[in-house]
């Protein structure tokens, strides 16, 4: 099909890097050059026309057209198959509740987060074991580097620019990971937020950097979710003190515990809802103090609800570990969940 962005020949891939590094079209990485040819394949294998309108970012009304989306996700390194992928996160991070001009341009430094659901994880061989936090495989690496370069090369989400993070983290080059949704007797994040489970999903949540756990010596469900609770009220006393949509990421170790026990998803966020609360004096302890004023007994929950809490299967088969992902902005900004191919609003 035609597409009408414009069309640069260079000679050689070394000089593709410079003329695209020197204008500032990367992440800092080398990129795959865009040709035709591979941007007209993601849009074939995702049935959309160069011409399709993705959404439009709802503060400074921005288009985001299909073909600039597979260009960027070539430079990523996505192959066709992991495009959809990058469609339907954007999708979601359209949204108006997820809040996506105030995600990218804020100094807090949040990243994108995506998770995969359902059965596109097996198609594109998603890595939802080993390192899944990491470069655990390279289909959730470049569809996460692909959110990246579309926020750079089509919003303008540069350091500096758009881009005011006073610190960021890693997963601002990439932050996909996929469930263990066979790994788990527990029903899959997507199935909890309304999607059915022969259908695959991505959830898209502005997120803060994972902070690891570590609890090997019980098998008591309880004492296992207390160290979770514990780096969630850290996180309040640290860096924010609103509640939302915080990750909790179980690997196999800690979730064969839990699921032996019995206790499902829900059982795990209404036990969290309930132990992962402080109360504003708590601030002092960390050289907070001059902002508890007159509210020092006023209690405040990382979760607004037990629904508000994402419990995700993903990890490696050993070892007592586990993560927490805080969200950039409590409620403000809300963790959104989309089926891929699913038309919304149509």
């Amino acid at each position: 099909m035609a597409l009408t962005s414009r069309h640069y020949e260079l000679d050689c891939w070394s000089d593709a890097q410079e003329f695209y590094h020197s204008r500032g079209w990367t992440d800092g990485f080398p990129v795959v050059p865009p040709t035709p040819a591979a941007v007209n394949a993601c849009l074939e294998w995702a049935n959309l026309q160069a011409d399709a309108l993705i959404g439009i970012e709802p503060v400074r009304e921005r288009p985001i057209i299909a073909e600039k989306l597979a260009i960027n996700a070539v430079m990523a390194g996505c192959l066709p198959l992991h495009f959809p992928a990058v469609v339907t996160a954007w999708t979601g991070m359209l949204r108006p509740e997820f809040l996506l001009h105030g995600a990218t341009a804020s100094t807090g430094g949040c990243a994108v987060l995506l998770i995969l659901n359902g059965p596109i994880r097996k198609e594109i061989n998603a890595g939802c074991e080993f390192n899944v936090l990491g470069s655990s495989d390279r289909a959730t690496s470049v569809i996460g580097r692909a959110i990246r370069l579309g926020l750079i090369n089509i919003l303008e989400v540069s350091p500096g620019a758009i881009d005011r993070s006073t610190l960021g983290h890693p997963g601002k080059i990439s932050y996909c990971i996929a469930e263990d949704e066979e790994g788990s007797s527990w029903q899959s994040l997507a199935e909890l937020r309304g999607i059915p489970r022969a259908a695959s999903a991505v959830t898209v949540l502005a997120a803060g950097a994972p902070r690891q756990i570590m609890n090997e010596w019980t098998t008591v469900p309880e004492e296992i979710l207390d160290t979770y609770a514990a780096e969630m009220r850290a996180n309040m006393r640290n860096y924010s003190i609103w509640s939302g949509n915080y990750v909790v990421v179980i690997p196999k170790q800690h979730r064969d515990h839990l699921q032996n026990a019995g206790w499902s998803k829900a059982d795990v966020a209404e036990y969290l809802f309930r132990k992962a609360r402080i109360t504003r004096a708590e601030w002092a302890s960390v050289g907070k103090g001059s902002v508890i004023r007159d509210k020092g007994d006023v209690e405040y929950s990382a979760l607004p609800s037990p629904a508000h809490l994402l419990v995700v299967a993903a990890g490696g088969p050993a070892g007592g570990f586990g993560a927490i992902i805080p969200p950039w902005l409590g409620t403000k900004s809300q963790a959104v969940t989309t089926g891929i191919g699913v038309c919304i609003d149509c």
